[in-house]
Protein backbone atom coordinates (compact mmCIF):
# COMPACT_ATOMS: atom_id res chain seq x y z
CA UNK A 1 0.00 0.00 0.00
CA UNK A 2 3.06 2.02 0.17
CA UNK A 3 2.93 2.85 -3.43
CA UNK A 4 -0.58 4.34 -3.56
CA UNK A 5 1.17 7.18 -1.37
CA UNK A 6 3.34 8.54 -4.12
CA UNK A 7 0.23 8.40 -6.38
CA UNK A 8 -0.79 12.38 -6.22
CA UNK A 9 -4.03 12.40 -4.65
CA UNK A 10 -5.72 14.33 -8.17
CA UNK A 11 -4.96 11.53 -10.25
CA UNK A 12 -7.14 9.78 -6.98
CA UNK A 13 -10.44 11.70 -7.88
CA UNK A 14 -13.09 10.17 -9.90
CA UNK A 15 -13.47 13.07 -11.96
CA UNK A 16 -10.24 13.51 -12.79
CA UNK A 17 -10.21 9.90 -14.12
CA UNK A 18 -13.35 10.11 -15.95
CA UNK A 19 -11.66 13.59 -17.85
CA UNK A 20 -8.91 11.72 -18.36
CA UNK A 21 -10.16 8.18 -19.99
CA UNK A 22 -12.94 10.61 -22.35
CA UNK A 23 -9.39 12.85 -23.52
CA UNK A 24 -7.74 9.34 -24.34
CA UNK A 25 -10.96 8.34 -26.05
CA UNK A 26 -11.27 11.46 -28.03
CA UNK A 27 -7.60 11.48 -28.97
CA UNK A 28 -7.29 7.48 -29.80
CA UNK A 29 -10.44 5.60 -30.33
CA UNK A 30 -13.27 7.67 -31.44
CA UNK A 31 -14.35 7.66 -35.15
CA UNK A 32 -13.41 11.75 -35.21
CA UNK A 33 -10.04 11.31 -33.53
CA UNK A 34 -7.29 13.96 -33.44
CA UNK A 35 -5.10 11.77 -36.28
CA UNK A 36 -8.36 11.59 -38.29
CA UNK A 37 -8.79 15.20 -37.79
CA UNK A 38 -5.01 16.02 -39.04
CA UNK A 39 -5.50 13.86 -42.00
CA UNK A 40 -8.50 15.32 -42.98
CA UNK A 41 -7.23 19.07 -42.93
CA UNK A 42 -4.04 17.98 -44.87
CA UNK A 43 -6.68 16.72 -47.24
CA UNK A 44 -8.70 19.65 -47.41
CA UNK A 45 -5.84 21.98 -48.13
CA UNK A 46 -4.71 19.59 -51.31
CA UNK A 47 -8.27 20.07 -52.16
CA UNK A 48 -8.60 23.81 -51.82
CA UNK A 49 -5.56 24.27 -53.95
CA UNK A 50 -6.72 21.58 -56.81
CA UNK A 51 -9.44 24.03 -56.73
CA UNK A 52 -7.82 27.39 -57.33
CA UNK A 53 -5.33 25.17 -59.83
CA UNK A 54 -8.88 24.72 -61.87
CA UNK A 55 -10.74 27.86 -61.09
CA UNK A 56 -7.51 29.67 -63.00
CA UNK A 57 -7.25 26.96 -65.77
CA UNK A 58 -11.03 27.73 -66.11
CA UNK A 59 -10.28 31.62 -66.02
CA UNK A 60 -7.64 30.93 -69.00
CA UNK A 61 -9.79 28.99 -71.23
CA UNK A 62 -13.15 31.65 -70.73
CA UNK A 63 -10.65 34.11 -72.20
CA UNK A 64 -9.32 31.66 -74.89
CA UNK A 65 -12.75 30.87 -76.14
CA UNK A 66 -13.42 34.49 -76.05
CA UNK A 67 -10.90 35.80 -78.23
CA UNK A 68 -12.07 32.57 -80.53
CA UNK A 69 -15.45 33.78 -80.81
CA UNK A 70 -14.24 37.29 -81.79
CA UNK A 71 -12.15 36.68 -84.21
CA UNK A 72 -12.18 32.86 -85.35
CA UNK A 73 -9.98 33.81 -88.18
CA UNK A 74 -7.73 35.56 -86.10
CA UNK A 75 -7.26 32.92 -83.53
CA UNK A 76 -6.64 30.60 -86.35
CA UNK A 77 -3.75 32.23 -87.89
CA UNK A 78 -2.13 33.34 -84.66
CA UNK A 79 -2.37 30.29 -82.59
CA UNK A 80 -2.16 27.23 -85.07
CA UNK A 81 -0.03 29.32 -87.70
CA UNK A 82 -3.07 28.98 -90.60
CA UNK A 83 -2.83 31.42 -93.54
CA UNK A 84 -4.82 31.38 -97.42
CA UNK A 85 -2.04 29.62 -100.08
CA UNK A 86 -1.31 33.10 -101.31
CA UNK A 87 0.05 35.37 -98.67
CA UNK A 88 2.47 35.48 -96.07
CA UNK A 89 1.83 35.48 -92.26
CA UNK A 90 3.67 37.66 -89.75
CA UNK A 91 3.52 37.07 -86.14
CA UNK A 92 4.56 39.95 -83.83
CA UNK A 93 4.97 38.90 -80.06
CA UNK A 94 4.45 41.62 -77.58
CA UNK A 95 6.47 40.70 -74.42
CA UNK A 96 4.65 41.80 -71.08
Amino acid sequence: MSFLKKIPSWTKNKYMLTLAGFIVWLLFFDHNDFFTQVERRSELRQINKGKAYYSSQIEEIKKASSTILESPERAAREKYMMKKDNEDLFIIEENE
